[in-house]
C-alpha cells in the first residue's frame, strides 16, 4: 500500500468539489470524460495536476471541437456525429476543486452491494476495539468493504486481516473496492467466503487479537469467536436493533468467558460557521447502529459481574406469571397474586416512607387549592 503523492495520474480516484460543497468522485481514465450538471470535465485536464487545483467545465460543443482537432489534426469544423447531449450538460465555466479522496470520502462514494457501515461507526470500532498496526484481526461480514478498508488501514502492512463473507458476490465487491483504494490488492488481507462457524473452525486457536462482528446473529458465534481469540482480546459487535443488542449482551453474560459488555452509539451533527451565524446544520446522521465491546477471559476464568440488588429483577417477563396461571387453571385468585408480584419487577422501587410523604404533600396542595377556590366563591 503505497501512499500516493505528487501529480494526479491515470487510474486514481479523485474527488471534485464545487463552490456549493457538492462532491463527485471519479476515476481518471485516458480519454475519459465526466458529465456534470454544469458541463463536461475532460480527464486530460486533470491528469498531471497537483492536488488542490481548480478545473473548469466546458460545453459539449467545445468538447466536440477538441476531439475533432485531435482526430483530424486540423482546425476545420467537425460534423455533428456526437451523441446528443442533454441541454443541462452543455453549460460550461463551472469550477471544481480536485483532490484525492479521504478514506471517509471514498467509503461514502464507492460502489456498494450491501449497506455500508458509516465512517463514524468505522472510526469508533477501531478506537473501541483498540485496533493498531501489526494486529491480527478477524472480521465477519465484509459486505461492500467499508469496515474492511478501515481495518486494513489501521493494522498496516505488518498486520493481518481475515474476513469471512457469506456471499461470494459481496466478497468480490469488497475486494474490488479495496484494490481501487489502495492501488493494488492488499497482501495482508485474507478474504474467505462461507459460514462463520464453518470457516472459523479451520482457523488456529488463539490466533487473533481482535474480532469484529457485523452480522445478524452474533450471539450464535460466540463459541468459535472465543476459541480463535487470544486471552484479553477485544470483541466488537455492530448491531442495528435493540432486540439484537439485548440478546447479544445477555448471551455474553451467560457464557461467562467474556467481560461485562460495554455499549454505545455515536451521533454525528455538522455545524455551520459563517461569520456570527454559528449554528448546527438542520440534518444530522442519527442512529445507525449500536457498538458493543467485550474482552475474552483467560481459559478457566469466570468473568466478574456487577452485583444487582434483589429488589431489581431485569430478567422475568411481565407476562410470564399471567400465562402460567392461565395454563395451570388456578383461576382468578392466582392471577391476582401474580399482579401483586409485578411490584418486584419495578426498576425504580419507591419506599413506603417516600410514598407516604408524597401523598401528604399532594393532600396539602389539594386542600390549599380548594381553600383558595372557596375564598374566591
Amino acid at each position: 500500500m503505497s501512499l500516493r503523492r505528487g501529480p494526479l495520474s491515470v487510474g486514481e480516484r479523485v474527488q471534485l468539489t464545487d463552490r456549493r460543497g457538492r462532491k463527485l468522485t471519479v476515476m481518471l481514465e485516458p480519454g475519459g470524460l465526466t458529465q456534470t450538471d454544469h458541463g463536461l470535465l475532460p480527464h486530460e485536464a486533470m491528469i498531471g495536476l497537483p492536488e488542490g487545483s481548480v478545473v473548469v467545465t466546458i460545453s459539449a460543443d467545445k468538447w466536440r471541437r477538441m476531439r475533432h482537432k485531435q482526430d483530424a489534426g486540423t482546425d476545420t469544423e467537425a460534423p455533428d456525429r456526437a451523441k446528443p447531449w442533454k441541454s443541462s450538460r452543455s453549460i460550461g465555466g463551472w469550477a471544481f476543486t480536485v483532490m484525492r479522496p479521504r478514506l471517509e470520502d471514498y467509503i461514502l462514494s464507492m460502489p456498494r452491494g450491501a449497506q455500508i457501515m458509516y465512517p463514524k461507526d468505522v472510526a469508533r470500532v477501531i478506537l473501541l476495539g483498540d485496533i493498531r498496526p501489526g494486529m491480527r484481526v478477524l472480521e465477519s461480514g465484509a459486505g461492500s468493504g467499508a469496515m474492511s478498508l478501515g481495518l486494513l488501514d489501521a493494522i498496516g502492512t505488518e498486520g493481518k486481516l481475515t474476513s469471512i463473507e457469506r456471499r461470494e458476490e459481496f466478497a468480490r465487491v469488497a475486494m474490488g473496492n479495496a484494490t481501487v483504494f489502495f492501488g493494488q490488492r492488499p497482501a495482508q488481507w485474507d478474504l474467505r467466503t462461507g459460514d462463520f462457524d464453518t470457516v472459523a473452525a479451520d482457523l488456529p486457536k488463539d490466533g487473533f487479537d481482535r474480532i469484529v462482528l457485523d452480522m445478524l446473529d452474533p450471539w450464535n458465534r460466540l463459541e468459535q469467536a472465543y476459541r480463535v481469540m487470544a486471552p484479553g482480546g477485544v470483541l466488537t459487535a455492530y448491531v442495528t436493533t435493540t432486540t439484537q443488542l439485548s440478546r447479544l449482551a445477555e448471551a455474553l453474560r451467560a457464557d461467562g468467558r467474556w467481560t461485562e459488555p460495554e455499549i454505545m452509539e455515536s451521533l454525528e451533527r455538522s455545524w455551520k460557521a459563517d461569520g456570527l451565524a454559528v449554528r448546527p446544520e438542520h440534518e444530522m446522521i442519527g442512529h445507525t447502529g449500536f457498538l458493543l465491546t467485550s474482552r475474552a477471559m483467560a481459559p478457566g476464568q469466570q468473568a466478574l459481574r456487577k452485583h444487582v440488588r434483589a429488589t431489581k429483577d431485569y430478567q422475568t417477563d411481565v407476562d410470564q406469571g399471567r400465562s402460567s396461571a392461565k395454563s395451570s387453571g388456578l383461576g382468578h385468585e392466582r392471577e391476582m397474586v401474580d399482579l401483586e408480584d409485578l411490584e418486584d419487577l419495578e426498576l425504580r422501587r419507591v419506599s413506603d416512607r417516600k410514598l407516604r410523604k408524597v401523598l401528604r404533600d399532594l393532600d396539602h396542595q389539594v386542600r390549599t387549592l380548594q381553600g383558595g377556590q372557596d375564598q374566591e366563591d
